[in-house]
């Protein structure tokens, strides 16, 4: 009798021995690739794809089927991910966790990649050729590096008219030796001039927010349901002399805010604004005050690491993406599979 309880109690505590699930392997671009490799796969609950970023500077974005090229709010973002074309080991990978069968979008944030067909699926059906025939046929999706700020077409009351005929590229340096601030922080630009974000040492992003709490994501604060632009962390190394840049199209002349995520920074005054209205209160000053009263104490959810540390967060409901980038240096984000956005 007691051979049979132990033998039962065995059989039980065998099946509470969770199954390991399957990692699916995927490559993220490479010289001269501009795809996943491969481009879908079937995956059930459990299951892990690892994403495994080669050359060039690409992202794995959610989206959704309707529009491939537009990332979902609320959605899983690796961020943008430069690779050197010289990198031969220790590539950048990310996680990312199956919660269930539900088919989950992906695309590169990458100017025109999705453009050109660089989209994934987890579990699409037969529904892939019609997302990947969407995305190269998708005339709204935007052809930055990232969607463009939601702001309204008209000029904005009280700022600025730029009278330059021709599109601007307007060059501004983020961070650099012992520098926590973007120069210039304050521009003004025009509808169809290009923002270059040129990313020196350290680890910084430029990352839309709003006037009212400078220190947190747009999409996170947003009540109309806005997707900000996020250029996701750009680690740059201290003896570095080649350095990654980041675009941003100016859709009008309406205001747009941003800051950095890294810890500490936006508190320390690290923001940016385009066409601030000057002779109003809602000016740069104002924002850059403000960004340093909150402290980024409002932030939601902690920003991910430096170039030397780790970083993980959890939000209720969502699953992890973690972002490894060599060296055993991991980033975590967090991802929300929203099932009806699909």
């Amino acid at each position: 009798m007691i051979f049979k309880l132990a033998a039962c109690a065995a059989l039980v505590s065998l099946a509470v021995i969770p199954v390991k699930g399957v990692d699916h392997q995927v490559t993220v671009g490479g010289t001269g690739i501009i795809a996943y490799n491969p481009n879908q796969v079937t995956a059930a609950a459990g299951d892990t794809v690892t994403f495994t970023f080669m050359q060039k500077n690409h992202t794995a974005t959610q989206s959704t089927l309707q529009n491939p090229c537009q990332p979902v709010a609320g959605g899983f973002d690796s961020g943008f991910i430069p690779v050197a074309d010289t990198t031969t080991t220790g590539f950048p990978n990310a996680v990312f966790t199956v919660e269930d069968t539900t088919p989950v979008w992906v695309f590169c944030r990458q100017a025109n990649h999705c453009q050109q067909g660089m989209v994934f699926a987890i579990n699409p059906g037969s529904n892939f050729a019609a997302f990947q025939a969407a995305a190269t046929g998708n005339s709204t999706a935007s052809t930055s590096a990232t969607s463009a700020p939601a702001a309204s077409s008209t000029a904005y009351p009280g700022s600025t008219t730029p009278t330059s005929s021709s599109p601007q590229v307007h060059q501004v340096v983020v961070g650099g030796t012992d520098k926590l601030f973007y120069t210039p922080s304050n521009i003004t630009a025009a509808a169809g001039d290009v923002i270059m974000f040129q990313f020196q040492q350290k680890n910084h992003t430029i990352t839309q927010s709003s006037f009212a709490t400078p220190c947190r994501e747009l999409t996170l604060t947003s009540t109309s349901g806005q997707v900000g632009f996020d250029s996701g962390f750009m680690p740059v190394a201290a003896n570095a002399t080649t350095f990654p840049t980041w675009n941003l199209t100016v859709n009008d002349t309406s205001p747009i805010w941003a800051y950095c995520r890294q810890a500490g920074h936006c508190g320390s005054g690290m923001v940016f604004s385009v066409n601030s209205v000057e002779s109003g209160p809602n000016n740069f000053a104002a924002f850059q005050a403000a960004a340093e009263q909150q402290n980024g104490s409002t932030t939601a959810t902690s920003s991910a690491s430096s170039s030397s540390g780790t970083t993980k967060s959890k939000a209720s409901g969502a699953s992890m993406i973690q972002i490894n980038r060599g060296a055993g240096i991991a980033v975590a984000l967090v991802g929300v599979v929203v099932g009806s956005m699909l």
